[in-house]
This record gives C-alpha cells, sequence and structure tokens, in this order.
C-alpha cells in the first residue's frame, strides 16, 4: 500500500522544482505514455526501494497575494488531514516569512511526520543562514538545493523511514470497485441505488482504506467490495476546496482498487477535474468504466448520445478503448449496467493468455506490417509473451529493442485489444533484448 506525501509551503519556495525532481526518477520509464503530462501535481515515486505518491499542493493554489494566505491554510490542513507524511519548504533566500510561521503554527499540532526542508542551500553562506529556520519550533531542518539536488538524499532517507509500514493482512482479497469523481456528480446515491434496491448486501467494513467505506457485494454471482470515496468528507473544514481534495481521495482509492468507475455530471462534461481522474487510474493501470450520470437531464436528439460519446472519446485520446455507460441514478436507468461492465472490465484485467496462443496470433501480424526501419538497420521481433503482472503487460522479444518507436507500440497494443478484448484496461507493450 503507497503511502502519500505532501509537500506544502508558501508560492516560490520551489516546491515544484522538488516534486518534478522526485517524479521524474522513475516517471520517465514508468509512464512514457503521451497525453499523460495533464495533471502535474500528483506523481508515483519510489526512494530505498520504498514506493510512495507525492502530491504538490502549490499546483493547487490560486488566487492573488491577499487570497492565497487563506488559500494556503486550506491546503496544509487538507494535506494535514489526508497525507501520511508533509514535506514543509521554505526558502532561505528570504528568510523566515509570517506566512511561513503560520504554516509552521498549524504543523507543530499535528501527530504526523514532518520534514522541514529549506531550499535554495547551494552555497557555505547560505548553510549558515539557514540556521534562523529553527526558529520555527519544527526541529532538525534539512539544506537543501531543488534545482541540483543537494541534500534531497538525506531528506529522503529520513522521510521513507518515517512512512507508516504496510500492516494490512494478506488475504485472499476482494476485487475492488472505487466509486470516484468530482463532489455532486452522484457517486453516493449511485452506491446508496445499488445497495438500496438489493438485499445481496453482506458486510460494511469501515476503516479498511483509512475512513472510506468498503461495501461487500454480491450480484451476477460475482462478490466485490465497493468502495465509496464520497460522503467522507469533513464538512466544516472543506466547503471551497473540492477539487484539490476529491483529487487526494481519488489517489488514494484508486491506488487500492483493481476498477474505477468514475462517475461524472452529464451536465458538466468531461472537464478537467473528471480527466485528472482518468488520467491518475490509467497511469496506475486500472481498470476503468466510465458512467455518464443524470443522462435523465439532457435534451435528447438522433444522435445526442453517439456525439457525447465521440467528445469524450476525442478528450481520451490515446487510451480510447473504455466502456462509457450513460446512466441516471435517480431513475434507476442501466445502474446494474454499471456493475455488470466493471465486471467485464475486471475479468479483461486479470486475463492471461497462453505463450502459444499469443505467438500463434501475432507474429504472423508482425510478418505482414514490421517495425518501420531505422537508420537502415531492420528490426526483427521473434517471440513474444505475457508478463506476469496484475495487469496485461507484454514483452517482444527482438533484436532492436532501442529502435522500435511508439507509433509502432500503439499499433501493437491495438492488436493484442482487437484480438484479445482488453475493453477498459491500460495495456503496456515492452520491447526487450532476446
Amino acid at each position: 500500500m503507497s503511502s502519500i506525501v505532501a509537500i506544502v509551503g508558501r508560492p516560490n519556495v520551489g516546491k515544484s522544482t522538488f516534486f518534478n525532481r522526485l517524479i521524474q526518477r522513475r516517471e520517465a520509464i514508468v509512464d512514457s505514455v503521451s497525453g499523460v503530462t495533464r495533471d502535474r501535481h500528483y506523481g508515483k515515486t519510489d526512494w530505498n526501494g520504498r514506493n510512495f505518491s507525492v502530491i504538490d499542493t502549490g499546483g493547487y493554489v490560486l488566487g492573488s497575494d491577499d487570497v492565497f494566505e487563506a488559500e494556503i491554510d486550506k491546503q496544509v490542513e487538507l494535506a494535514i488531514g489526508e497525507a501520511d507524511a508533509i514535506i514543509f519548504m521554505v526558502d532561505v533566500e528570504t528568510g523566515v516569512t509570517p506566512m511561513d510561521e503560520d504554516v509552521a503554527q498549524l504543523l507543530r499540532k499535528v501527530n504526523k511526520p514532518v520534514f522541514l526542508a529549506v531550499n535554495k542551500v547551494d552555497n557555505s553562506k547560505r548553510l549558515e543562514n539557514a540556521v534562523e529556520f529553527y526558529a520555527l519550533g519544527l526541529g532538525e531542518y534539512f539544506p537543501i538545493a531543488s534545482t541540483n539536488g543537494s541534500g534531497t538524499g538525506e531528506l529522503l532517507d529520513a522521510l521513507v523511514d518515517a512512512l507508516p509500514e504496510d500492516t494490512r493482512p494478506e488475504e485472499a482479497e476482494l476485487p475492488r470497485f472505487a466509486v470516484v469523481g468530482r463532489p455532486n456528480a452522484g457517486k453516493s446515491s449511485f452506491i446508496n441505488a445499488l445497495i438500496g434496491e438489493d438485499r445481496y448486501i453482506v458486510t460494511d467494513i469501515a476503516g479498511t482504506t483509512r475512513d472510506s467505506i468498503d461495501t461487500k457485494y454480491n450480484r451476477f454471482g460475482f462478490e466485490f467490495n465497493l468502495v465509496d470515496t464520497a460522503g467522507i468528507r469533513r464538512k466544516s473544514k472543506v466547503k471551497e476546496d473540492l477539487e484539490f481534495y476529491s483529487v487526494m481521495r481519488s489517489v488514494r482509492a484508486i491506488e487500492h482498487c483493481d476498477v474505477c468507475l468514475i462517475v461524472m455530471d452529464a451536465t458538466r462534461g468531461f472537464d478537467g477535474q473528471v480527466q485528472n481522474i482518468f488520467w491518475l487510474a490509467q497511469r496506475n493501470r486500472k481498470g476503468i468504466v466510465i458512467l455518464v450520470n443524470k443522462w435523465d437531464l439532457l435534451e435528447k436528439e438522433t444522435n445526442t448520445m453517439k456525439e457525447y460519446e465521440a467528445n469524450i472519446r476525442r478528450e481520451m485520446e490515446p487510451f480510447t478503448d473504455v466502456p462509457i455507460v450513460f446512466m441516471s441514478v435517480l431513475t434507476k436507468q442501466r445502474i446494474f449496467k454499471a456493475i455488470e461492465t466493471a465486471v467485464e472490465v475486471y475479468n479483461n484485467r486479470s486475463k492471461k493468455i497462453k505463450t502459444s496462443e499469443l505467438n500463434e496470433i501475432m507474429l504472423p501480424i508482425i510478418e505482414s506490417n514490421p517495425p518501420p526501419a531505422y537508420k537502415g538497420k531492420y528490426v526483427k521481433i521473434k517471440f513474444c509473451m505475457q508478463l506476469p503482472t496484475p495487469q496485461p503487460q507484454f514483452a517482444f522479444f527482438c533484436n532492436l529493442p532501442q529502435y522500435v518507436k511508439d507509433p509502432y507500440k500503439r499499433f501493437l497494443e491495438n492488436k493484442l485489444r482487437e484480438k484479445f478484448d482488453f475493453n477498459g484496461v491500460p495495456v503496456s507493450v515492452y520491447f526487450r533484448k532476446k
């Protein structure tokens, strides 16, 4: 189970530079998917073999200077509520500011590991100046320079030592379906409609993922946990900053599920926040089903549904092989179709293809459409197999893996989808030296 680390602090202290430095370590390799740079405020990284997610709260703070202080306090409160550890970043050039003192005051009350990172310490004079940050009352500080990375190793060593160990028992877990989406899209009503209709409910287990509710559910002869990310907001805390909060919530739910049911409001469309959640699920290699709720509220003509679906698929490119279900929780229209589709996607995600069958089908396709020659060299693909991972990943063995470009990888991915039906599931294609 991966922990969440939030980077907080006032504007322009270098949070984003540090964040980019952290996630590039792995992101460049793991997520070489074009079009996934849409939300830059969330990433995954690892240090000393521990995986964790990083959230750059700075990316969510908008507004003029006078609005900043309230915004930052709010972000810090949210981060305190959600994250497992907090990096509080300050800037040695400007020294301690009143805004830093405000943030420190919030952080001193927290029962979570807080790491004070003094940024822009790139010479010995500045190292001396950093001493004044003891005044913030947060104990030891870590002098770092985000731009060249000096000092970040010590900070990360201390950070991963403080992250909570994964204490969940290794049991045969039921598949987990997370219901995610922006606030007021109808997530709670969707789950209530499913549960209210049915007497198939087994148990409610609270606290399985901190404080989201897992509901054991049985339908179509298939048992799974429904994870509700809605209705958990501590109302007093979160009035305005729903975007950041629901991203935080979704991060946690998405990382620990098998299939994401992304509920969107038909009257609002596939907007920025829904896209963020979609790319988050795609980047985490989860099964995805898009549920367009409140479909009963839209004025319809002959092709309304077709056009609406085409618009969503345009926004999702290049990963468009995702089921879209138009439903209305209010009128109970197609709500069970939504669950049925999620079960199909789950089965697609756990599909294992025999190596002999895979080669029988794919090698003739490759032979008639070989990868284009590069600098006069020809790539010969001899063999392919599915890797033993929880989601579909395929390795193609060839003589010159470095010459195979993205368009050809996409061509193979599309052929795999066409022949084996991976609807709703991200598929990864790797080339290896034979």
